[in-house]
């Protein structure tokens, strides 16, 4: 992700927040152009570490998201901030999306869920994957709130309407005035939306088109959320049964698995042992067993009964899973 935006953006500055000991250090010695490491304790409050108690690790990095933003817009003292998951890959230059705010103080980004994949319900209509706020009174406020929900509660279930860090994204524009929700549809191209694009590639840019509509568009970021390294060689493309055409596979998927490999043979020469999935942890070398069969196939009650028997569901599964031998 950063290699993209250094390849695409010609005036940013990341901040990582390193929940270990691994990153913080690897990130410190590397001395990377452009790149702020902060640790957690520089970062966490009194607040935040009565919340870790509560948390799984996956809950407490969620309830850390707004907080992050927060820490870094009143630490550095910035003008604005943008939230973005490190599962995504920049295209062009996601300027774009934050100049569609104007005048507004908080940009927010649909899901744009394909109809059969919709979970707005359970996961929200908001997905937190890009997330601009400006340090204004109005996009502080926002934040402010976002940030003392998440300390409350956030933990990976459904409760009263609530779930996770996400759900609460769904508020923001009934509560607060100048909420933009991103009209842009290069910005949130990921594996529960892409069956509504075809994309094409001229001149090192790559062309998206809606279905639907024709609207063409320039991708600016694919987000490669669920993607999981295997043992032996094996790489699962999504955590859930979204389809993925083989040509959206060749075009970002392949590429991207490309690139990962290369940095981890880069980061193995100064740590070893490194989790290619991070907190995640190695996954089971046989992705296809009892229990993943099972999960899927629940899921897939979920969906219409044309989809859950229109096609054969170990073939949907299978499509998903691919031997890496590079």
């Amino acid at each position: 992700m950063y290699e993209s935006l250094q390849l695409h953006c010609d005036d940013f500055h990341l901040y990582v927040y390193a929940f270990d000991d691994v990153c913080l250090n690897y990130l410190k010695s590397r001395n990377f152009k452009n790149l702020t490491v902060v640790s957690l304790k520089e970062f966490e409050t009194m607040e935040l570490l009565e919340a870790k108690k509560t948390r799984t690790a996956g809950e407490y990095c969620w309830t850390c998201s707004s907080s992050t933003i927060d820490f870094s817009i009143k630490h550095f003292n910035l003008d604005n901030c943008t939230y973005v998951d490190a599962d995504m890959l920049f295209y062009s230059n996601p300027r774009v999306l934050i100049d569609e705010m104007g005048t507004n103080s908080v940009l927010i980004t649909s899901h744009r869920y394909t109809k059969e994949y919709d979970q707005s319900d359970v996961s929200g209509k908001y997905c937190v994957q890009f997330m601009t706020f400006k340090n204004t009174p109005e996009g502080m406020a926002v934040l402010d709130w976002w940030r003392k929900a998440c300390i409350e509660w956030c933990f990976g279930r459904v409760e009263d309407g609530k779930f996770g860090d996400q759900k609460y994204v769904d508020e923001f524009q009934t509560r607060f005035s100048g909420v933009h929700e991103l009209k842009h549809l290069g910005g949130g191209v990921a594996p529960w939306n892409v069956q509504q694009y075809t994309f094409s590639s001229k001149d090192e840019k790559i062309r998206g088109k809606e279905i639907v509509s024709g609207k063409e568009f320039d991708l600016v970021f694919f987000h490669f959320h669920g993607l999981k390294f295997y043992e032996n060689n094996i790489v699962g493309l999504t955590g859930e049964l979204y389809e993925i055409r083989k040509e959206i596979q060749s075009m970002f998927y392949f590429p991207y698995i490309d690139l990962l490999n290369a940095s981890k043979k880069i980061i193995h020469v100064d740590v070893k042992d490194v989790d290619p999935n991070g907190n995640a942890g190695f996954a089971p070398y046989k992705p296809l067993g009892f229990s993943l069969l099972l999960r899927f196939y629940l899921s897939g009650l979920k969906q219409s009964l044309t989809n859950i028997f229109g096609k054969s569901l170990k073939k949907r599964i299978l499509h998903h899973y691919f031997f890496y031998n590079k």
